[in-house]
């Protein structure tokens, strides 16, 4: 955001400190916005989370510090209590059972399920010698659309028929930058779409994608027409504030207008914008129930680099386009540089060069590749920085690993089975191509159950291989729809190397 709000505490390790945390919690929270249940929810997360700290980050004796980092975020609130404690595994940590309670035993995981009970995203984040963090998230409650759409609105739009619409008249309209007052034509289009199934719910609450915009986390760009009829919309998101690549996404056009070129004119737009922006690359992901979103991809030189198999759920909608297939969606991935790739050395493991090298080539990158003889001795003494994310409506988790260390093998097998626990039905894991230790590691996570998925240029941690887990999950390779000689190729070598065909 321009003017960044943010409030930084060091406390002692002493419980007598938490209720200052609290009244921060609670007065920097009525500042941006929250009220009422909220500003109570917020204060218990901080109280729970500080005393965590205190209570079981330090040795019963020890005087020490901790930081809590109040923050800002474009759509609400992020709490940061960062310390440097007793190292702890997030995979270990205790579940709540409600019936403890009730029987009079010590309730063992009850203050993390109050943390989870009341913010929107409660995540733990081992940092090495950097000590570990936990994150508190909570987002404004803004209006839904239903507080703007009229429930007669809605069940007209469910009605929509299941042949794609075509516009027979030429129609004339405007591709320009998303102005706040659209906000709520973005959120209504993308309902008459997929309905409430779109995998992130942002879309639906038209406040957080003005703000989303404001923050430059997004760049929406909308189809209008004079008399200032919304058609349609398109967006470049960035996943983090100052990432050089951007996912291509949030595409909708009314129904009644599909046909009239929208997409194709948002397309180029965003594409203009993106050369101006001097980023290095757009990414977009493309359904395989139908080759229709691939082969609008493949028309702007966004080419194949990889599938994720059932990253989406089997309930995600697409109005206006018969679906029979009740699987969860598999995703083609897809990449365009901006101008000239930057030249890097890849350092691929042996059993996946001559595909990575493909992948490159149809991207239009010619990298060096190097194969490296031995580990870096500073591996053995470093510690492992992974970070987790997890999107519960999606059932999709991705893993990234930031740096590695000696420990990084047996942290990511803690984390995949935590995953599993939480019913995580697919998990990508993210490598660094450009480090010689991936080369390394590679077999080790396939090992445990990963299996090739692709590459991704650009990532904040480099170019990146990505691996994919099933978490028992099937998936029919031949209702996945390719559009592409190179995506067809890619399909058969994941069947090849994905361990759930073989059992």
């Amino acid at each position: 955001m321009k003017n960044k709000e943010f409030l930084k505490l060091t406390l002692p390790n002493n419980l007598s400190y938490v209720s200052i945390a609290q009244l921060c919690a609670r007065e920097l929270a009525r500042k941006i916005g929250f009220s009422g249940d909220d500003l109570y929810k917020i204060e218990l997360a901080v109280d729970e989370a500080a005393t965590n700290v205190i209570q079981h980050a330090f040795e019963a004796d020890e005087n020490s510090t901790f930081d809590i980092i109040f923050e800002r975020i474009p759509l609400g609130i992020k709490i940061n209590i960062k310390e440097q404690g007793i190292p702890f595994d997030p995979s270990q940590l205790p579940k709540f059972d409600p019936h403890s309670l009730a029987a009079g035993e010590a309730s063992k995981g009850l203050g993390i399920f109050l943390m989870k009970e009341a913010m929107d995203e409660v995540s733990f984040h081992n940092l090495g010698p950097d000590g570990k963090e936990t994150y508190l998230i909570k987002y404004l409650h803004n209006k839904n659309i239903e507080d703007y759409f009229p429930s007669i609105e809605q069940e007209a739009s469910r009605e929509i028929p299941q042949k794609p619409i075509r516009v027979a008249e030429k129609r004339i309209y405007d591709i320009r930058l998303m102005e706040p007052k659209e906000a709520i034509e973005i959120s209504k289009c993308a309902y008459r779409s997929h309905g409430y199934t779109y995998f992130d719910d942002h879309i639906y609450y038209p406040e957080r994608i003005v703000e989303l915009n404001h923050s430059s986390l997004m760049i929406s760009a909308v189809a209008v027409t004079p008399e200032n009829v919304f058609m349609g919309h398109a967006a470049l998101v960035f996943e983090h504030p100052g990432d050089t690549i951007a996912e291509m996404t949030f595409a909708f056009v009314n129904p009644e207008y599909r046909g009239a070129g929208c997409l194709n004119r948002l397309t180029e737009f965003l594409f203009e914008v993106a050369g101006k922006r001097e980023l290095d690359g757009v990414y977009a992901y493309a359904v395989t129930n139908h080759i229709y979103s691939q082969k609008a991809v493949h028309k702007y030189g966004i080419n194949d680099c990889g599938i994720l198999l059932g990253t989406s759920p089997e309930t995600w909608v697409f109005k206006g386009i018969s679906k029979e297939n009740r699987e969860r969606i598999s995703m083609v991935v897809g990449f365009r540089y901006i101008g000239t790739p930057r030249p890097v050395t890849i350092y691929a493991p042996p059993h996946h060069k001559e595909i990575i090298e493909r992948l490159y080539r149809n991207i239009g990158a010619e990298h060096s590749f190097a194969v490296p003889t031995t580990l870096d001795p500073h591996f053995s003494q470093d510690e492992a920085v992974v970070e987790t994310s997890f999107l519960a409506s999606e059932g999709n988790a991705d893993i990234v690993i930031t740096s590695y260390g000696a420990n990084v093998v047996r942290q990511v097998r803690g984390i995949l089975h935590e995953l599993c626990l939480k019913q995580a039905a697919t998990i990508e894991l993210v490598l660094n191509l450009e480090d010689p230790i991936t080369s390394f590691l590679v077999s080790e996570f396939e090992k445990m159950g990963f299996f090739f998925a692709g590459i991704l240029p650009g990532t904040r941690i480099g170019d990146a291989l990505i691996l994919q887990y099933l978490n028992n999950i099937s998936v029919d390779y031949t209702g996945i729809q390719v559009n592409s000689d190179m995506a067809n190729r890619i399909l058969a070598y994941i069947k090849r190397y994905d361990p759930n065909t073989h059992v």
